[in-house]
């Protein structure tokens, strides 16, 4: 049986939790009463079916504007490039670019309930978008329909082709060369296949949006039995999926909330996959703002939007960082050999003259198997004793907060960054597990110690200097 209904577009529905739902729909459409097979769906436009090829990955498309560009994703733990490397769609960074042909969608004004998903036309069609809302003996369904207005985008672990962008799990200090878990995998991936989807305005302001959830090769997205959904104000269904979309706007000062399936903002559920949503945030959008974070539980991904990317430094910023360092010649004050940064392109492990630093105190030296204190090492200048790591610099630019000298570095990975840039990442708290939220350094993704959770760097000048 199908039953269509029309949203009510005024504010006198009132919102119901996820066990009064079907109670809801039954009596607004007498489905409890009545029996039998499809009998009735939406009626179809013709401006409104949009074609397989037409919605698919920007791989598949023709080309793109590229005189637009939207924003960028930079996935933090990664530094300049995935641990492995970057290949394909599976990157640290993706540019979102006007396309050619508008491939966004948006809900039509009209819902189905039907006892099976399959028995929905909307559902089963390869020519249309849709939702489906799973509930104790019905499944409610909401076509989408094509919005010429709009370019989406969406993210996920599926290497399929509806994904544009593919994020895997972010392994700790992965891209730290000294380590060796460039190559390791997560036994058991958090991140949905299908994660989330980003809507963004094809004419200025360029707005873009998060919504939770992508649509899948089918063109639809399922939401099961156990996830949290309900009937907002206006009728309309919505829903959060399994692990939850997290965001963190800028000012940090709202701290994290989540998105919904249909962009709306919710307080955080008591842990990561509970069934119970958290309760609506009025004030909030779903609008990403230049330095939002986004969570999808297993990745942090970093948004910075067009309008900044011109202000931000860029590699070429970086490499001219670390030419200055080495043409100051820095020593070693123990061993008095010179110091230096491999380039971006060698700093895949450690070198002769890589600076090394003592965490507990700052200074910078070369290389000495000297001072040992169980696990930790003491500096033989000041003699404080604590951790002893090869200085690697931050090499990706999205990850700074100004053009400042890098004068600090994390602790206790050793990455390399300006004051301002440490001082902001120190203070950001990031989602770690189902409940927990850690600092952690942008470039390895490794958990910050120690409070303030960076080190001012101390630089032995050349005695001829």
């Amino acid at each position: 049986m199908v039953m269509e209904i029309g949203m009510d577009t005024t504010d006198s529905g009132q919102r119901v939790e996820n066990n009064m739902v079907t109670q809801i729909l039954v009596q607004s459409s007498g489905i409890g009463q009545a029996s039998g097979t499809a009998t009735t769906s939406i009626p179809r436009s013709h401006n409104n079916v949009m074609s397989h090829h037409n919605f698919v990955s920007s791989s598949q498309i023709s080309s793109h504007d590229d005189t637009v560009e939207y924003g960028r994703l930079i996935v933090l733990g990664t530094n300049g490039c995935l641990p492995g490397g970057d290949r394909g769609r599976r990157k640290s960074c993706f540019t979102l670019r006007r396309r050619s042909l508008a491939n966004g969608v948006k809900p039509s004004d009209k819902h189905q309930v039907v006892e099976r998903a399959s028995h929905s036309e909307e559902f089963s069609s390869k020519e249309h978008h849709s939702v489906s809302y799973t509930l104790p003996r019905t499944v409610v369904v909401v076509p989408y329909v094509r919005d010429s207005k709009t370019d989406m985008f969406q993210i996920g672990r599926s290497t399929e082709n509806p994904i544009d962008f593919v994020v895997m799990d972010i392994l700790p200090g992965a891209t730290i060369p000294s380590n060796d878990t460039k190559h390791a995998q997560p036994q058991q991936s958090t991140i949905s296949r299908f994660s989330c989807r980003i809507v963004c305005d094809r004419d200025p302001p360029y707005s873009a949006r998060i919504y939770a959830a992508g649509f899948d090769t089918s063109m639809n997205i399922i939401l099961g039995e156990k996830a949290p959904k309900w009937q907002d104000k206006t009728n309309r269904m919505d829903g959060l999926t399994t692990n939850g979309i997290l965001l963190m706007k800028p000012n940090k000062s709202d701290g994290w909330r989540e998105t919904s399936v249909g962009g709306g903002a919710y307080n955080l559920r008591e842990s990561r996959s509970a069934q119970v949503p958290g309760a609506k945030v009025e004030d909030c959008d779903n609008v990403l703002e230049d330095g939002t974070l986004i969570d999808l539980c297993g990745a942090t991904l970093l948004w910075r939007s067009s309008s900044t990317l011109k202000l931000m430094p860029t590699q070429r910023h970086i490499d001219q960082i670390i030419k200055d360092i080495n043409l100051e010649r820095p020593q070693c004050p123990v061993g008095l050999t010179t110091l230096a940064f491999p380039t971006r392109s060698r700093a895949n492990k450690p070198t002769e003259k890589q600076p090394w630093v003592y965490l507990a105190c700052g200074h910078i030296h070369g290389w000495i198997d000297w001072g040992w204190r169980g696990e930790e090492r003491m500096c033989p200048l000041c003699r404080s004793v604590g951790k002893y790591v090869p200085l690697w610099m931050g090499n990706e630019p999205a990850f700074y907060k100004d053009h400042g000298p890098p004068t600090h570095c994390f602790v206790p990975c050793g990455h390399v960054c300006s004051e301002a840039t440490a001082k902001y990442w120190a203070q950001t708290p990031l989602p770690h597990g189902t409940q927990a939220f850690n600092a952690a350094c942008p470039f390895c993704a490794t958990e910050i110690e120690g409070t303030p959770g960076y080190v001012k760097l101390i630089w032995q000048q050349p005695l001829d200097g």
